[in-house]
C-alpha cells in the first residue's frame, strides 16, 4: 500500500477524524460534568432539610453520568476507524459524528442539570413533583441520544471510504 498523498486522502485527513473523537469525549463530558454539578448542589441543598431523600433525588446525577458514556462510546469507535492514510471524505464524517453527539450531550447536559436542581428541590417540598421531574430528565437525556444515534449512522458511512 502506498502512502502517497492524493486530493482526496491528504495527509492532514486523520486531523479531522482526531478532532471528531475529542469533541466527543470533551463537549459531552463538558456537558455531564455541568448537569452533575448543577444537581449535585440542588441536592445537596435538599439534602439539608429532607436528609431522607438523598437515594431518591440522586436520579438526576445518575442520568447527566450517562451522556458522558455516549461521548466515550462515540470517541472509541471513531478511534477504531483510524488509518495513516485516509480520505478526506472519512474525516469529515468523523469530524460530524464527534460533533453532533458531543453537542448534543454538551446541551443535554446544561437540560438535566437544570431541571436536576430544580426538580430535585421542588420533590422535597411536594413529593408528586417527582414523576414529573422525571419525565422532564428523560426528555432532555434523549437529545444526547439523538446525537449517539446520528453519530453511529456517520460513522458507519466513513469506514465505507476509500483512497
Amino acid at each position: 500500500m502506498s502512502l502517497v498523498a492524493t486530493e482526496f486522502c491528504p495527509v492532514y485527513a486523520p486531523f479531522f477524524g482526531v478532532m471528531g473523537a475529542t469533541s466527543a469525549i470533551v463537549f459531552c463530558c463538558f456537558g455531564a460534568a455541568y448537569g452533575t454539578a448543577k444537581s449535585g448542589v440542588g441536592l445537596t441543598s435538599m439534602g439539608v432539610l429532607r436528609p431522607d431523600l438523598i437515594i431518591k433525588g440522586i436520579v438526576p446525577i445518575i442520568m447527566a453520568g450517562i451522556i458522558g458514556i455516549y461521548g466515550l462510546v462515540v470517541s472509541v469507535l471513531i478511534g477504531n476507524g483510524f488509518q495513516q492514510k485516509m480520505s478526506l471524505f472519512a474525516g469529515f464524517i468523523q469530524l460530524g459524528a464527534g460533533l453532533s453527539v458531543g453537542l448534543a450531550g454538551m446541551a443535554a447536559g446544561f437540560a438535566v442539570g437544570i431541571v436536576g436542581d430544580a426538580g430535585v428541590r421542588a420533590s422535597a417540598q411536594q413529593p408528586r413533583l417527582f414523576t414529573g421531574m422525571i419525565l422532564v430528565l428523560i426528555f432532555a437525556e434523549v437529545l444526547a441520544l439523538y446525537g449517539l444515534i446520528v453519530a453511529l449512522i456517520l460513522n458507519t458511512k466513513a469506514s465505507t471510504a476509500e483512497c
